[in-house]
Formats: C-alpha cells, structure tokens, sequence
C-alpha cells in the first residue's frame, strides 16, 4: 500500500513538472521582448532611496526620447548600449544636483527577476536583459520596471505599446487572469535554474 500512495505521489509530481514546461518555455520566450532597468540604492535610508527615485525619474526622461522611434527589443538594447555615457552622465548629474557625489556604475546585462507585478501586467520570473544601474555601495532596496515597451512608472505606461510589441500568446500571458499559481512555479523552477547558469 505505501508503495502504491508513493509512486501516485511521484507521479503527481512528474505530471505537474511536464505540465510546467512548456507554460516555461512560454515565459522564457517574453524574457527574449522585453528590456528591463534595475537600480540599486547606496542603502535603505530615507536619503538614499529617495535619491534612487530621482535618477529613476531622470533615466526614464531621457531614455524615452533615446528610444522615441525604437520598434524593436533589438533597437532598444543597440540605442542603450550607444547612449550608457549619457545614461551615466544624466544618474550621475542629478546625484550632484542633489548634493550627493556616490559614484554610479551604468550597465548592460543579462540578469535574473522575480515575478513582478505592474499594474494589469505580470511579468514572469526569469532572466532577462536589463540597463543595470548601481548608486555607490548598492546596498540598498532596488527598484525595476520594463524599460521596453515601456511600462515604467513615470515613462508613459502604455499597455497599447506592449500589446503592438509583444505576441498575442505573451500578451495574454502578461495580462491573463488565472496566472499568479503558475507564475510561481515558474518562479521556482527558474531560480532553481538560475543556480547551475
């Protein structure tokens, strides 16, 4: 009998672990649309994460005109990584226009994310491209947002952008209700993944 109760169980759980490969897969194809930013604040202070926001504000001003005519993650990534000097030099300046002087460390990279949550949209865990921006010690809480289409509070969060560049299968599997169980099984598996990478 506990031979028959483990080997249902284990079954079980090889059934979920198939069921879960190609709704997998289907995340790891939107990790392929999408650019994302990430800041790290020099610590968790009230100064500093406040700081944070500002060159959060002042990178997304001067992206969106960057990428004003950037029909694809490709152009994006191509525009950012010919423009990371004024990125830097724009974070950099609105830390000295607020009398601060950490040094900032701009960069172009393939990096893990958690399920996140932007209004209507999910984006599932997974790694993904992102303009990685670190405010001195980077040791504070960090912030991100979908640079590409733009989803970021304080750029035009335009849900019209993303459904235009993003297939109808990702979208709905942004925007589907029903996901939230699902996304954290990617979630894990992914993390799990992201071990042995």
């Amino acid at each position: 009998m506990k031979l028959f109760i483990k080997s249902i169980c284990a079954a079980a759980v090889i059934c979920i672990i198939f069921s879960m490969i190609p709704f997998s897969a289907q995340c790891r194809n939107l990790s392929g649309e999408v650019f994302r930013l990430h800041i790290l604040a020099n610590s968790d202070s009230e100064h500093d994460q406040a700081l944070k926001l500002k060159v959060r504000d002042r990178v997304l001003k001067l992206t969106e005109k960057i990428y004003k005519g950037s029909d694809s993650l490709a152009d994006a990534e191509l525009l950012t990584a010919d423009n990371i000097q004024a990125i830097a030099d724009a974070a950099s300046d609105e830390l000295r226009k607020n009398n601060c002087a950490y040094p900032v460390k701009v960069e172009i990279k393939n990096m893990y994310f958690n399920t996140r949550y932007y209004g209507k949209v999910t984006m599932p865990s997974g790694m993904y491209d992102a303009l990685r921006i670190t405010i001195g010690k980077g040791e504070g809480h960090n912030w991100w947002c979908v640079m590409y289409p733009s989803l970021c509070i304080g750029a035009s969060t335009n849900y019209n952008s993303l459904k235009e560049k993003t297939s109808k299968d990702e979208y709905e599997l942004m925007t589907g209700e029903g996901y939230q169980f699902r996304f954290k099984l990617v979630e894990y598996f992914e993390k799990i993944c992201s071990l042995f990478s």
